[in-house]
């Protein structure tokens, strides 16, 4: 078994946190191609990505209240069984309706590990470190976003777009595998609660009820619309309107991916010198920025991939320093219930990108213009939710120490 505190552990934890990334960025290239297949047209497949990201949520208000009952490892074991199988079901679907059922339990077993993850880290490490471990996670896990187009855009070019989900299921089964060998139970049993429904809305109530909570789930869920935004629509725009090549488009999206490898690496060198909160007025700034950008170069009518691709670098720079901050910041005051804030942040941060992905989908109007409005509006709303909720907060935390937290 692995010690809790080894680097090992971390980059399990960050293996086990990439299914999220895999399972949506390694078929993006393939996406235009399963329209094809499948006979279907592009609203129907990129509906496989919102949901996805609603099954997904879902599983999170189970996944982490039960783990805070029953340990994290027994839940991440059952989650990523049923990702592998649903991974074949997607791998041999004979019609679009099919390939939604499997993207749907595949998004309801793949939770288990980001969710957990982050639960495990919050178990592991205090509130303070956590922080810094999270931004380093996040940098080891980039490289799963980054090589996932490259490799889905090869697989379909060799192999077809069935083979994307072949590979997904590979992956699991070898996660699977290091869960039930070599890595140990990271919540103790003192920490465990209940399982009742009263308990756990209870909990939900709890965090709710907290504006630092509250403030950063919405920073985080407007930076992760944006960027799941650009996932549900940007190979429709740069491969079918703009005419980019599948594997030039994987390429690029590496481009974008080390935007966000660049943030999480500042987030994690500057976490302890800056403090979180300057370090998340930094990111939503670049957020707005890159947003705001390739908004005003849609509207002005520069279509073109550098447009596109170049504001949404800096927007992910600003969601590479975000993402690791903020969830550290809504698990920090609740070490108690660290598997059901987990659950509740992420639920919200899944249900609102899917909200956004589809309307990208349904408002697609062949150009640049819905991808890039909705991306720039993305930046400028956790921008606002920053400086309303977080930042005021922390002032008022300033000027009355004994008031509410």
């Amino acid at each position: 078994m692995l010690k809790l505190t080894s680097p090992a552990t971390v980059v399990t934890l960050a293996a086990l946190t990439a299914l999220g990334p895999l399972a949506t960025d390694m078929y993006l290239p393939a996406m235009p191609a399963m329209a094809e297949a499948l006979g279907t047209g592009p609203d129907r497949v990129q509906l496989t990505l919102s949901l996805y990201m609603a099954g997904f949520a879902l599983a999170q208000l189970l996944c982490g209240p039960v783990s805070d009952r029953f340990g994290r490892r027994p839940v991440m074991i059952a989650g990523i069984a049923l990702f592998l199988a649903a991974s074949l079901l997607c791998a041999l679907a004979p019609s679009i309706e099919w390939l939604l059922v499997g993207r749907f339990l595949q998004a309801f077993g793949g939770a288990a590990g980001p969710v957990l993850g982050r639960a495990a880290v919050r178990d592991i490490h205090g509130p303070l470190e956590a922080g810094r471990i999270l931004s380093y996670m996040a940098s080891t896990m980039a490289l799963a976003p980054a090589l996932a187009p490259v490799v889905g855009a090869g697989l379909l070019l060799f192999f077809g777009w069935e083979s994307v989900f072949v590979v997904l299921a590979l992956y699991a089964a070898v996660m699977l595998a290091v869960l039930v060998l070599v890595l140990p139970e990271p919540l103790p049993r003192a920490r465990r609660q209940s399982i009742a429904p009263r308990a756990i809305l209870a909990n939900f109530r709890l965090l709710l009820g907290q504006r630092a909570f509250v403030g950063y789930t919405l920073v985080n869920a407007a930076a992760f619309s944006g960027l799941f935004a650009y996932l549900s629509g940007s190979s429709f725009v740069l491969i079918e309107y703009l005419g980019v090549a599948p594997t030039l488009y994987g390429a690029l999206f590496t481009l974008i991916v080390a935007g966000f490898f660049a943030g999480t690496l500042v987030s994690g060198r500057y976490s302890h010198r800056l403090g979180r909160d300057r370090l998340i007025t930094r990111g939503t700034l670049l957020c707005a920025v890159g947003g705001t950008t390739m908004a005003s170069l849609a509207t002005l009518g520069v279509h073109a991939p550098w447009a596109v691709v170049g504001p949404h670098m800096v927007f992910m720079l600003g969601v590479g320093i975000l993402m690791p901050q903020t969830m550290a910041g809504a698990l920090a005051p609740n070490p108690q219930c660290a598997g059901a804030a987990s659950s509740l942040f992420g639920f919200l941060q899944m249900t609102i990108a899917a909200v956004v992905g589809g309307l990208v989908g349904q408002f697609h109007d062949g150009s640049t213009r819905t991808l890039a409005l909705t991306i720039g509006l993305m930046g400028l709303l956790s921008l606002a939710s920053h400086l309303l909720l977080v930042r005021r907060r922390a002032e008022s935390a300033k000027r009355c120490p004994a008031g509410e937290g």
